[in-house]
């Protein structure tokens, strides 16, 4: 019987690798298509003030090419590499001049280590600081497809080129919609490039690191080109309008837009009976703004029936400020287990309340990063909205006539212990 069986499966075994030698093009249908490779793109200062010698008893240059090296060394091989330097050539006093000094020194496709690696050599610290120019430049580098894009800027000081303000070039990058993160890295870096460096890295998403050493350079870089290869979820572009009945559907995911300082946009989402609804918002504060200001996210129905709120409130100076709701959509009782439930409409509304001093820009608007989830609701939940402690309610209920009860008799203890102490 064994034997039996074994034969059996042999000969469906020969039936599947002859089946898949005559049907290529069904096997080959089948298939998912493939993932576009990500796009990174290396941007290095290589102006004068990298001759410095102070990171581990050596320049900057020299740290950034050991560093580079290593990076090279480790590049995922899905992941389409670039390298752009700033300030390599012009070593003169001309400021027009040395504020275009910035190219593309490897171009981005896949990776040859050892011509990388040999371009990277040739690099001496020259001239000015165009970080402007250089961002300009890496996002045309990396224009085109759908694939996750990101530059990693790598410096020891700030841009030296204004009135072309790197920061503002940045909010220009987000504000096209086109998800291209850029990450900075400051060398030994001052208070005003410290500054400078994160306001880029946030009016992108990405992120700002100091650093004081050789290896936490080549770690950190290595870190983020393996991000951009393995990234967590990328965000789905979408832009809110100024009512509800002309707003966007949702599906659960996130999604990133722009809002002006004290706008309200909305964005609607379908939810099931017997689902819940969970939505959160963060509003990057991503250039100075004046002190007290708020973010909030309502669910209302579609004729404006207020469901749910979350709100949040700061003084002072914030880099991102988030707040977030839940509302669960109890199941219909008398609903027909053959019919297929009705969908309601819920209408979320992010407001903010920011202003700004009269010499900050404020276009574009602020970025903002709306999550939505829609899941099975929790089974003794009601048609109760609710916010952070669900349905919990009770308890601040049995909390409140605790409080009440042990107030009042300890009121009567006390009065009774006064009372005996007059008489006697």
């Amino acid at each position: 019987m064994i034997i039996r069986k074994r034969l059996a499966a042999a000969a469906c075994g020969l039936l599947a690798v002859l089946a898949s030698g005559l049907l290529p093009s069904a096997a080959a249908a089948d298939e998912p298509a493939a993932k576009p490779s990500p796009k990174v793109e290396l941007v290095l200062d290589v102006s004068g003030s990298m001759r410095a010698r102070d990171i581990d008893g050596q320049t900057r240059m020299a740290a950034a090419k050991q560093a580079f090296n290593e990076v090279l060394d480790a590049v995922p091989d899905e992941v389409q590499l670039g390298i752009r330097t700033l300030g390599a050539n012009y070593a003169g006093d001309d400021r027009k001049v040395g504020c275009k000094d910035t190219r593309q020194l490897y171009p981005v496709g896949p990776l040859d280590r050892t011509e990388a690696k040999t371009a990277v050599a040739t690099l001496a610290p020259t001239g000015w600081t165009p970080i402007g120019p250089a961002l300009l430049g890496a996002a045309d580098d990396l224009e085109g497809g759908e694939a996750t894009r990101r530059i990693v800027l790598i410096t020891d000081g700030e841009d030296t080129c204004a009135p072309l303000d790197p920061c503002e070039v940045a909010r220009d990058i987000a504000a096209k919609g086109i998800h291209l993160v850029v990450d900075t890295l400051g060398l030994v870096p001052d208070a005003k490039t410290r500054d400078q460096l994160r306001c880029i890295a946030e009016a992108t998403g990405g992120t700002y690191t100091s650093v004081q050493h050789t290896d936490e350079l080549s770690d950190r870089v290595s870190q983020l080109v393996d991000r951009a290869a393995d990234p967590v979820v990328t965000p789905v572009a979408t832009e809110g309008a100024r009512e509800c009945a002309k707003a966007p559907v949702l599906k659960a995911g996130l999604y990133t837009d722009r809002e002006k300082f004290g706008e309200h946009r909305w964005y609607r989402v379908d939810v099931l009976p017997g689902q819940e609804l969970r939505a959160s918002v963060s509003v990057a504060a991503d250039r100075a703004v004046n002190n007290d200001y708020g973010v909030m996210l309502r669910a209302v129905t579609v004729r404006g029936r207020e469901i749910v709120r979350g709100s949040e409130a700061g003084d002072g100076r914030t880099d991102v400020i988030s707040t977030g709701l839940r509302y669960p959509k109890a199941p219909a009782e008398d609903a027909d287990d053959d019919a297929k439930p009705a969908p309601e409409t819920v209408c979320l509304q992010v407001s903010n309340s920011y202003s700004a001093p009269p010499q900050v820009k404020t276009d574009p608007g602020l970025p903002i990063e709306l999550t939505v989830d829609v899941v099975d609701a929790p089974e003794e939940a009601s048609d109760v909205a609710s916010f952070g402690l669900g349905r919990g309610w009770w308890l601040l209920g049995v909390l409140a006539l605790t409080g009440l009860l042990a107030g009042l008799l300890w009121g009567w203890v006390s009065r009774w212990r006064i009372s005996v102490w007059r008489t006697n």
